[in-house]
C-alpha cells in the first residue's frame, strides 16, 4: 500500500509538471528603431516551443526608438530605452506585461538623465533600475514602485574619459549596465574610455551606486568593450569589445575581474573597422555566442565554454542571413536563438544543437521594421513568469 501511494505521488507529480509545460506560454518581444518618430515600436510575438515558429500578438504604439528593453526579474514589468539617437535627452519607459495575452499597457516614463540611452537593468528585488547613457556618458539610478512605475532617477554619474580611435572614443561611452550574480556590483563598459567601471551597488543608501574605481578594468586602447555577461555559475564574466571585434574572459569575485583570455570573434579580419555587438551564454553554461556586423561579416561566433577555467574555444560562425546582427538572445528552454538584423528588417531563428552547440537556421523568419534588442520570457497560465533571458 505505502509503495502505491508513493508510485501515485510521483505520477501526480510528473503530470502536473508535465501540464504545467503545456500550459506555458513564451513571449518575444522586439525593441525597434522608429525614425525618429512616434510610431509601433516594441512588438510582442507567441514563441513555439517546440517548432520555433513565432505569431504576431501586438504592439506598443506612439512610442519613439525604443531601441533597448529588458524585462523585470518577476516578468511583470518590461522598460524601455526610449527617445534614444535624438538631440535631446532621452527616456525610460515602463510597461506592464499581461502574462496571459502577451499585451503591453503603457505605465510612465521619466528622463534618462543623459542623451541616447542604450541599456537598463533591474535589479533581482525589482526595486531598482540601472540605465546607462552613451552618448551622454553617464548612468543613472530609479527606484520602481510596486506597480512597476518609475520615480524619477535618484543618481546620476556623468563619467569623463577618452582613448585613441578619435571617431568613437572622444568622450565616455556607457553602453550597458549589468548586475553581478549576487547583485551587489554593477558593470558599466565605457566603450569611450576602454574601461569597464565597478560599482558597488547598496540599495539601503538613497543613491545606490558607490563608486570602487580600484576594481575598473581598463582595457586594450581601442578595444571599445560595449556588453558583459556573467556565467550561470557566477565565477566568470564576458565581455564583447566592439571596436576590436574580441571576446574577453575574466575570473569573477566578489566585484574583481582578473583577465583570462583575449580571443577574436570575426571569421577574418575586417578591410576597415569591427562591429562587435551582443554576447549571451547558453542556459547549461556550456556556450558562448557573440554577433559580429559590419560591411564584411554578418555572423554569430560560437564558442565552448570549459567549465573549469571559463577559457573560450572557437568553434565556428554562422552567417545570420541579414545585415547588422545588433542583438539576439537565447530562448529559455536553451533550443533556439534568434537574431535581429537591423539593416535588413528581419528576425531570424535558429535551432541550437544542445551537444555542439552549432546552430541551424530553420524557416521561421519574421520582418520588423529596424529590430535592435530581442527578450523572452515564459509564463504559466495563473503562475505568472516561470524563466526569464539573461541579458
Amino acid at each position: 500500500m505505502k509503495y502505491a501511494v508513493v508510485c501515485t505521488f510521483f505520477l501526480f507529480c510528473f503530470v502536473s509538471v508535465a501540464q504545467s509545460q503545456h500550459k506555458a506560454k513564451t513571449y518575444l518581444f522586439i525593441g525597434s528603431y522608429t525614425g525618429g518618430k512616434p510610431d509601433r515600436g516594441i512588438y510582442v510575438y507567441d514563441f513555439n516551443r517546440k517548432s520555433g515558429r513565432l505569431e504576431a500578438l501586438g504592439a506598443a504604439y506612439d512610442v519613439v526608438n525604443p531601441s533597448f528593453i529588458t524585462l523585470s526579474p518577476n516578468g511583470q514589468y518590461l522598460y524601455a530605452c526610449a527617445d534614444t539617437q535624438l538631440p535631446d535627452t532621452g527616456s525610460v519607459m515602463a510597461f506592464k506585461v499581461d502574462s496571459v495575452s502577451g499585451i503591453l499597457g503603457f505605465i510612465n516614463k521619466q528622463p534618462s538623465g543623459g542623451d541616447n540611452p542604450v541599456y537598463v537593468s533591474v535589479d533581482r528585488s525589482n526595486k531598482y533600475l540601472i540605465n546607462a547613457n552613451y552618448t551622454g556618458g553617464s548612468v543613472s539610478a530609479y527606484t520602481l514602485n510596486s506597480d512597476g512605475s518609475l520615480n524619477p532617477y535618484v543618481q546620476k554619474i556623468p563619467f569623463e574619459g577618452s582613448s585613441v580611435m578619435a571617431k568613437r572614443q572622444e568622450s565616455a561611452h556607457i553602453h550597458a549596465a549589468v548586475y553581478s550574480p549576487q547583485c551587489d556590483y554593477v558593470f558599466l563598459p565605457d566603450l569611450g574610455a576602454d574601461i569597464i567601471r565597478v560599482f558597488k551597488f547598496d540599495p539601503s543608501k538613497a543613491q545606490p551606486l558607490i563608486p570602487t574605481v580600484a576594481n575598473d578594468v581598463h582595457t586594450v586602447p581601442g578595444s571599445g568593450p560595449r556588453h558583459f555577461t556573467f556565467h550561470p555559475n557566477g565565477q566568470f564574466a564576458y565581455s564583447i569589445e566592439e571596436l576590436s571585434g574580441t571576446v574577453v574572459a575574466y575570473a569573477y569575485h566578489a566585484g574583481t575581474l582578473d583577465s583570462l583570455q583575449r580571443i577574436f570573434g570575426y571569421s577574418k579580419a575586417q578591410a576597415s573597422s569591427y562591429g562587435g555587438a551582443d554576447i549571451h551564454i547558453s542556459p547549461d553554461g556550456r556556450f558562448l555566442y557573440s554577433s559580429n556586423r559590419w560591411e564584411d561579416e554578418n555572423t554569430i561566433a560560437m564558442f565552448g565554454i570549459d567549465q573549469q577555467t571559463g577559457m573560450l574555444k572557437l568553434l565556428g560562425h554562422q552567417k545570420t542571413y541579414g545585415d547588422h546582427p545588433r542583438n539576439f538572445t537565447i530562448d529559455p528552454t536553451g533550443k533556439f536563438l534568434l537574431v535581429a538584423n537591423m539593416l535588413t528588417n528581419n528576425v531570424i531563428v535558429f535551432k541550437r544543437n544542445m551537444k555542439t552547440g552549432l546552430l541551424k537556421k530553420t524557416k521561421t523568419e519574421i520582418t520588423v521594421p529596424s529590430p535592435s534588442c530581442l527578450q523572452m520570457r515564459s509564463y504559466i497560465k495563473g503562475h505568472g513568469a516561470r524563466s526569464k533571458e539573461r541579458k
